[in-house]
């Protein structure tokens, strides 16, 4: 039988609905309550009707969900299976249409007057949400603060690289060294160095491809081994290499074996290629306002 109870306002009742399964759902003991019924005798009713509460109006809970919404804030009420004092059956959650087909089963003036103010209620749920459903979702702002996170992990190491290199670029933009380092395994070397560096690693042969030659070529050439062949392959533009100095070059060393070969314009940037070592290289030098020399293992 029905008894007479203080909630009347939609306030107190939207605090009894639940999102559970991603649905809208209200308990069977906060309905029982709202409509002035045990909740033996509001389960009993609906049982009587069973055949109007389909799965997707009324469904039970699992052990699991009463065990999570026990431990919500919001719901200190809940009598869980198993605990002293609790009920003996998991409960039921009613979602929208299952609150709606409640209303032709209960009767009397309570029920009719509690029902309008369900019915008010989830009316007002849904205009809310239509209203405001060109704003960002919680699950949205959640997913973005994870992105923004990582964005910022993400831009904390490049910050890192960029900084590593701008001391690179600073060490080459310097007056000090304009044209006359190179960038060789990492670090900057000077330039002869650098070279000396590359030509004395070789054992049997050695390419150079360099359509810029000139008497400082040959000189850079002067301290490979003996026995260590050398041609260079060169269109020898701007004329920076005069025949003259060339058979200079061989007088004065003669111990260097050295020849030229004409490209005939199929070389573009320079190259300098050793063979007959443990690991033959490529040398690529890259020449504009800066030289760099980057080693490739062949």
């Amino acid at each position: 039988m029905e008894n007479e109870i203080a909630i009347h306002n939609e306030i107190d009742l939207q605090s009894k609905i639940y999102t559970i399964r991603g649905m809208k759902v209200m308990l069977d003991f906060d309905l029982a309550e709202i409509y002035g019924y045990s909740v033996k005798a509001f389960n009993q009713q609906v049982k009587n009707n069973i055949e109007k509460f389909d799965e997707d109006f009324r469904f039970q809970l699992s052990s699991y969900e009463v065990l999570e919404l026990s431990r919500s804030k919001i719901l200190t009420s809940i009598q869980v299976k198993g605990v002293k004092g609790g009920r003996a059956y998991l409960p039921y959650a009613f979602t929208e249409q299952g609150i709606y087909m409640l209303m032709t089963v209960l009767k009397g003036d309570l029920a009719t007057r509690q029902s309008k103010i369900l019915i008010r209620l989830f009316k007002g749920m849904k205009d809310f949400i239509i209203e405001r459903e060109h704003l960002i979702s919680y699950d949205e702002v959640a997913k973005l603060a994870i992105q923004t996170s990582q964005n910022t992990k993400d831009i904390a190491v490049i910050d890192q690289k960029v900084s590593a290199l701008a001391t690179i670029i600073e060490d080459f933009t310097s007056p000090e060294m304009k044209k006359d380092f190179l960038f060789l395994n990492g670090r900057s070397v000077e330039a002869d160095i650098a070279y000396q560096e590359i030509y004395s690693q070789a054992k049997e042969t050695i390419f150079v491809i360099d359509n810029y030659i000139g008497l400082k070529t040959l000189v850079l050439l002067k301290s490979v081994p003996e026995n260590v062949k050398i041609t260079i392959f060169s269109d020898n533009l701007k004329k920076g290499l005069h025949q003259k100095e060339f058979d200079d070059f061989l007088k004065e060393y003669p111990n260097v074996t050295v020849s030229l070969k004409r490209t005939n314009g199929i070389f573009h940037d320079r190259y300098i290629q050793l063979f007959g070592i443990s690991e033959q290289f490529t040398a690529l030098i890259v020449s504009n306002s800066v030289q760099l020399e980057i080693l490739l293992n062949l």
